[in-house]
């Protein structure tokens, strides 16, 4: 009974991995690839269908997919896909011929032209997809601490870091590929050379609105529903937008998902002992520099070069600098968490002046963050290619080494995450706008 069971889980399994679910889902959202048609190579291999065990990643290059009639027609139960138009067929009037969004700096990656038929869903779904991309954490973590509560963004912080690391390390351990294209559509290249088990958007879409419902519930009065809701909803989004994007199959969604839970379910307990330890113990900065620089070295290890290391290093830099931070704030006596006696908190009454303040706050805050990255970024990399002798006129290059890319995501994205809970606030401060 026991082998039966397991083996209808591992049929199930291989079912939701496969790539033609994704095209299904593709199409029905209104997404069609503009594939070139089939050719015969007489020396051309099977093409991998996606589907579960150990594969070999592939490094796209600049011309990769764009219409070059090396991928193989779409098919479906062994007839091509109607839905496959060829590069220069005709469009509908109320079809839309795009190409992904982002363009990896580092891969050459530009992605194949697709078609959509449903722009509400593709906005929607990109705007979902957002959710879990560096843009919006630069965005969100800082409005958080500026504006709603500085206490449960440090934590956030916390989570998000080692979610990352599990996640993204996890993958380079598995190394299971991305979904095949065609039969899938390509909407987003910007992550596809990186592996793809499991799904550390849709991870980050599932830690981040769970450990705020987690951290806020009885801290702030809302209904539980609601918030419990708010953060379903927010999952559901970003989980569903991968599938979409044609950088995920299901299998690697659902476990991307469960797998959030698993991590948060570990450190929601011991949030709180964390942040106290950064704060007050004398010995908290070596801790954390030694602790992230260590995790760093362990995720660059695993495999080849990929984006995703460059990933997990720019998140514990982040961890890592808003930690040291926090301790500096306390030591200084800058730490504003409101008492223990006014919980649970509520939300003020939204003023004018509450909402110009507000906005300031960030305006000025993001300018100063993004300033901050951009002189960082600039001095870095020629210092770290001066540094090991290397030429800095090829930055791709440069980056793909570990030696330049792991201290440069640190030293970036540390002083970022440094500036945001600690220098911004003293601005503030400066500017009467604390």
């Amino acid at each position: 009974m026991a082998r039966v069971a397991v083996n209808r889980f591992i049929e199930i399994c291989k079912y939701l991995q496969e790539p033609i679910l994704v095209a299904r889902f593709q199409r029905f959202c209104g997404v069609k690839g503009t594939f070139p048609e089939k050719r015969t190579h007489p020396d051309s291999g099977q093409q991998d269908s996606g589907g579960p065990g150990l594969r070999k990643r592939v490094q796209p290059s600049s011309d990769e997919g764009v219409g070059n009639g090396d991928a193989a027609a779409s098919q479906v139960n062994g007839k091509p896909e109607e839905d496959s138009v060829g590069p220069d067929g005709p469009v509908e009037a109320d079809t839309v011929r795009a190409k992904p969004l982002r363009r990896n700096s580092l891969t050459g990656d530009v992605g194949q032209e697709f078609l959509i038929h449903n722009k509400f869903l593709f906005y929607l779904f990109t705007f979902g997809t957002e959710l879990g991309n560096e843009m919006f954490f630069i965005v969100f973590f800082p409005f958080l601490f500026w504006n709603v509560d500085a206490l449960v963004s440090r934590r956030l912080i916390v989570v998000w870091a080692w979610n990352l690391f599990v996640g993204q390390s996890t993958k380079d351990m598995i190394r299971w590929s991305r979904p095949a294209s065609p039969p899938v559509v390509k909407v987003e290249v910007f992550y596809n050379s990186e592996y793809s088990m499991p799904s550390t958007h849709a991870m980050t879409g599932t830690a981040i609105p769970f450990c705020i419902f987690m951290l806020t519930y009885g801290r702030w009065q809302y209904p539980f529903l609601f918030g419990f809701c708010l953060a379903l909803s927010w999952s559901v989004l970003v989980c569903v937008s991968r599938v979409y994007m044609g950088m995920h199959s299901v299998l690697e969604v659902i476990s991307g998902f469960l797998y959030s839970l698993l991590v948060l379910a570990f450190f929601q307990p011991t949030l709180d002992k964390i942040d106290t330890y950064y704060m007050m113990d004398r010995y908290a900065p070596l801790v954390i520099i030694v602790s992230h620089v260590s995790l760093g070295l362990v995720a660059f290890s695993l495999d080849s070069w990929s984006t995703s290391r460059g990933d997990t290093a720019q998140a514990l830099g982040t961890g890592a600098g808003a930690a040291l931070a926090s301790h500096v704030n306390y030591q200084l006596g800058l730490l504003q968490d409101p008492p223990l006696s006014s919980l649970p908190l509520t939300l003020p009454p939204i003023t004018s002046g509450l909402l110009l303040r507000s906005v300031l706050r960030f305006v000025i805050g993001i300018a100063v963050l993004l300033a901050t990255r951009m002189v960082m970024k600039a001095v870095t990399i020629p210092f770290l290619c001066r540094l090991f002798g290397l030429p800095s006129d090829d930055v791709r290059r440069a980056r793909q080494q570990m030696k330049v890319e792991l201290p440069y995501r640190y030293m970036v994205y540390s002083v970022v995450g440094f500036s945001c809970v600690c220098f911004v606030p003293v601005l503030f401060w400066i500017l009467h706008l604390d």
